[in-house]
């Protein structure tokens, strides 16, 4: 990763939720930032200084992982551009993770999967947006928001070990995969990181979560406050959030990062006030009573 003295106020408010050593050499607060937001949406507006804002104070407080990809845009603006903008060249120990995978038309439809041979032309338009040498970790983004599981990703997974090898990609992840699909991947290639979709209300991954723990591999969850496609709401996250002081969000967040060594929670936001809020989910700590209520599968 490029590096340099670009002066940022220290307020590590996302280091109190402890560290994970991404690949076993990259070692990352627990509690990231993802870049979907940051370019509004078809039927949402961000103001692009908002945006570079949002990103740039989310270094100031503490995180040193950001989640992105190339598919990551709106009609007004790019993820990528806006995190250029916000933050190259980038400061010492920031950790840049992108998506490779779906093809997404001019309208926002992601209307097919890259094959083997697209996927250097991908990486190489994150790089070239994001403006970097090399990219610290290129998640295989396997289908849409549906089912996982039931497709060979090796012949993918070969080619970006390939890239990996070359020096473009320093390490490898998967998305929306199966325990059949990470295995296969790790017949290929280490698999550093996985990023399925996991939460307090939605836990249907919990093997696969506890199957990163024991080897040690990040699982990164999207969608962890409900994403917009699940209200996040229940009787006992109301219940913790009233015993802390806390925001329901705040104690999904919580919750993940308690649940599981292994889960380094990466929410996303274009606005300052959320972003805020979110970070400060890491000094939330939550007991034995408090997940038993709000349910650990």
């Amino acid at each position: 990763m490029t590096s340099s003295s670009t002066p940022f106020s220290s307020v590590p408010v996302s280091v109190s939720a402890g560290s994970f050593a991404l690949g076993g050499d990259i070692t990352v607060p627990r509690l990231g930032f993802g870049a979907m937001q940051l370019p509004g949406r078809w039927t949402r507006v961000v103001e692009r200084a908002t945006a570079v804002a949002v990103a740039r104070r989310a270094v100031e407080l503490g995180v040193r992982l950001i989640d992105t990809a190339a598919f990551y845009f709106s009609p007004r603006a790019r993820a990528n551009d806006i995190l250029r903008e916000a933050l190259h060249p980038y400061p010492a120990g920031v950790t840049i993770a992108t998506k490779v995978g779906p093809l997404r038309d001019a309208d926002g439809e992601m209307y097919a999967e890259a094959t083997p041979g697209q996927l250097r032309g991908l990486v190489e338009e994150n790089l070239r947006q994001l403006g970097l040498d090399a990219l610290d970790l290129v998640y295989l983004r396997v289908g849409r928001l549906g089912a996982v599981g039931g497709v060979s990703i090796g012949e993918r997974f070969e080619a970006l070990a390939a890239l990996r090898e070359e020096g473009l990609v320093r390490h490898l992840g998967l998305s929306n995969v199966s325990t059949e699909q990470l295995a296969e991947a790790r017949a290929v290639a280490p698999v550093a990181a996985v990023q399925n979709r996991f939460g307090v209300l939605g836990q249907e991954d919990a093997a696969l979560v506890d199957l990163c723990a024991d080897a040690g591999i990040a699982y990164m969850p999207f969608f962890a406050l409900g994403g917009g496609h699940t209200a996040l709401d229940g009787e006992g996250l109301r219940a913790v959030a009233e015993r802390h002081g806390a925001t329901e969000h705040q104690i999904a967040l919580a919750w993940g990062l308690t649940r599981s060594p292994s889960v380094v929670q990466i929410p996303g936001t274009a606005s300052l006030a959320h972003l805020e809020q979110n970070m400060a989910a890491a000094r939330v700590v939550l007991d034995a009573d408090d997940m038993e209520l709000l349910g650990r599968h």
